[in-house]
C-alpha cells in the first residue's frame, strides 16, 4: 500500500458474537474474496456457485450453513474417528493452553509430548520406540524419507538415498514426499521435484491383469511384492535407501494387501539392506481396526509415519515413529536429526491426542471396528447389482467402490467421461442427498468411504441406500 492510499474498512463487525451471527451470504462473499481452498478448482467461488460451508458436527453428521444435515462418511478427511462434539476432547485443549499453551520441542521438553511419546512406544510394534513428532502426514513422510537417507550416511553408505513406492500412492504434498508419491499429474506442475523417487505396481488385485498377471490373489501379492525386488536391483541395491507402502492403498480406492504381501516385502528389505517405512497417516489409530495396520498385517517395519486420527482432528500433529536400529546412530556423540517444526509436539495437540486414546480404550473402538467391519464390507457389496459398480475392496472401516462402464470388460471411463460423472454429477449428488465421501479419479473412479469408528450396522444400511440411490441415478446419465 502507497502512502497516498487508505486502508479498507470491513463492512462486517468484528468480534465472536458477530462471527457466529454472520450470514450464508456473508460468508460466501468472504470465502470468494480471499479464501484458498486445498486440491480444489477456485473457478468453482468465481463462478458464483459459492462452495459448501460446514459449521457443526455431532457424532457421525455435520451441519452445513443452511442447516441440512449429512452423514460424514469420511470422517472429514480420514480423521475424525472418535466421532465429532466429543466435549472431553475440546475441554483437555482448554485445559493445556490454560496451563502451557506452546513450548517448543526444540532442545527442551513438556509432559504431553513426553507422554504422548511413551504412549506411542507402547502402543507400537516391536521395538518401535522412538517417536520425532511434526504437524501432520506430509511432514511425518518428509522425516521418513530425510531420516532414512541420513541413518545410511551415518553407516557409511551415503550412495542409498532412493526411495521405492507404488503406483497412484499419495504420500503428501512437501517436496520429499511428493518425490514418493506415485501419481504423476500431481507432480508435473512442480517438476522437477526431489530427485530419487521410483514406482511399483500396487496391489490393486481387480485390475491386475492388465498389470500383466493372472492368478491367485495370494499369489498376485508375491507378484506385486517381487516387483519391489525388481527394481531394487535393477537401481542397485546400493542406491535403494527405503521403501515407503500404506497398509491399506488409499489414492486409487483402498487397496488391501494380498495375504502374504508384506511378509514377502519385508524379507525382501532385509536381504538388501533397505529400510520398511509403513505409512499409517490413514491407516493407523482404528481404522483398519488395530492402533496400527501394520498389527493387523503382521508385520514390523522400520518406521511408522502416522497423523490424522491420533487426536481425532481435534488438534493437528503427525509423528515419525523409528525403531532402535534407526533410532541407534543419533545416541551417541555430537550426531544431530537438523529437522524439525515450530509446532511439533504441540502441547495442546499431545494432550488431545492422549485423551483421544484414552477415549479408544474406554470405547473399544478398535474392537468395534474389528466386529462390524465385515458387516459394513456385506452392506456395501450389495451394491455389486448395480451395472456401474465394477468393484468393492478395502478393509476395516476404510472402503472404496470402483465405478466401470462394463462390468464384464472391466472397461473404466476416459478422463472427460470421468470428469463428467464425479465432477459433473457424482461429488454434489451424493451431497445433496445426505452424504459427504469422496468422489475420486485418482487412478479409475471410485468413491471412497471412511466414516467415524463409532457407526454400526444401521449406519451402514443408511449409506447403502443414499449410494444405491445416486448411483443407479447416474448409469441413467450415463
Amino acid at each position: 500500500m502507497t502512502t497516498t492510499e487508505q486502508p479498507v474498512t470491513a463492512s462486517f463487525p468484528s468480534g465472536s458474537a458477530a462471527r457466529a451471527s454472520r450470514s450464508e451470504a456473508e460468508l460466501q462473499r468472504m470465502a470468494k474474496d480471499h479464501l484458498w481452498m486445498h486440491f480444489s478448482r477456485q473457478s468453482v467461488m468465481e463462478s458464483g456457485a459459492g462452495v459448501p460451508i460446514i459449521t457443526k458436527g455431532e457424532g457421525h453428521h455435520i451441519w452445513d450453513s443452511a442447516g441440512k444435515k449429512y452423514i460424514d462418511g469420511l470422517s472429514g478427511l480420514f480423521v475424525v474417528n472418535a466421532g465429532h462434539g466429543r466435549r472431553r476432547l475440546a475441554e483437555v485443549a482448554a485445559k493445556q493452553a490454560e496451563e502451557l499453551a506452546f513450548f517448543p520441542i526444540w532442545s527442551y521438553a513438556h509432559p504431553s509430548a513426553i507422554e504422548l511419546a511413551d504412549r506411542l512406544a507402547h502402543l507400537a510394534p516391536g521395538d518401535l520406540n522412538r517417536v520425532f513428532f511434526s504437524t501432520g502426514g506430509g511432514e511425518a513422510v518428509e522425516t521418513a524419507f530425510k531420516l532414512a537417507k541420513y541413518y545410511w550416511k551415518l553407516q557409511g553408505r551415503p550412495t542409498k538415498h532412493k526411495v521405492i513406492s507404488r503406483s497412484i500412492a499419495y504420500h503428501g504434498t512437501p517436496q520429499g514426499a511428493l518425490a514418493i508419491t506415485g501419481i504423476p499429474a500431481m507432480k508435473e506442475m512442480f517438476e522437477p521435484v526431489t530427485p530419487g523417487g521410483f514406482r511399483v505396481p500396487n496391489t490393486n488385485y481387480y485390475r491386475a491383469k492388465e498389470m500383466g498377471f493372472e492368478g491367485t490373489e495370494a499369489a498376485f501379492g508375491l507378484w506385486a511384492a517381487n516387483r519391489i525386488e525388481e527394481m531394487i536391483l535393477f537401481e542397485g541395491p546400493e542406491t535403494v535407501a527405503a521403501v515407503f507402502l500404506e497398509p491399506v492403498q488409499n489414492s486409487g480406492g483402498c487397496f488391501p494387501p494380498p495375504p502374504g504381501y508384506f511378509q514377502r516385502v519385508r524379507e525382501i528389505c532385509d536381504q538388501y539392506d533397505v529400510l520398511l517405512v509403513s505409512d499409517e497417516v490413514i491407516c493407523a489409530f482404528g481404522r483398519i481396526g488395530n492402533y496400527f495396520a501394520c498389527d493387523t498385517y503382521g508385520f514390523e517395519p522400520d518406521m511408522i509415519t502416522c497423523a490424522k486420527a491420533m487426536t481425532s482432528g481435534y488438534s493437528p500433529i503427525g509423528a515419525t515413529i523409528v525403531n532402535e536400529k534407526v533410532y541407534e546412530p543419533f545416541k551417541h556423540g555430537q550426531t544431530a536429526f537438523y529437522h524439525g517444526y515450530t509446532f511439533a509436539g504441540h502441547p495442546v495437540s499431545a494432550a488431545v491426542a492422549l485423551e483421544n486414546l484414552d477415549i479408544f480404550e474406554e470405547e473399544g473402538l478398535n474392537e468395534h471396528v474389528q466386529q462390524n467391519s465385515p458387516i459394513f464390507r456385506q452392506t456395501l457389496e450389495k451394491l455389486n447389482d448395480l451395472p456401474i459398480v465394477g468393484d468393492v475392496r478395502g478393509d476395516g472401516y476404510f472402503f472404496g467402490i470402483e465405478l466401470v462402464k462394463d462390468k464384464t470388460t472391466k472397461e473404466t471411463f476416459d478422463d472427460d467421461e470421468s470428469e463428467r460423472l464425479l465432477r459433473g454429477f457424482l461429488s454434489k449428488a451424493l451431497y445433496d442427498a445426505g452424504l459427504y465421501c469422496r468422489a475420486d479419479d485418482r487412478g479409475d473412479p471410485v468413491i471412497q468411504l471412511a466414516p467415524p469408528l463409532t457407526i454400526g450396522p444401521a449406519e451402514f444400511d443408511e449409506i447403502e441406500q443414499i449410494l444405491r440411490g445416486v448411483l443407479s441415478e447416474a448409469w441413467t446419465r450415463l
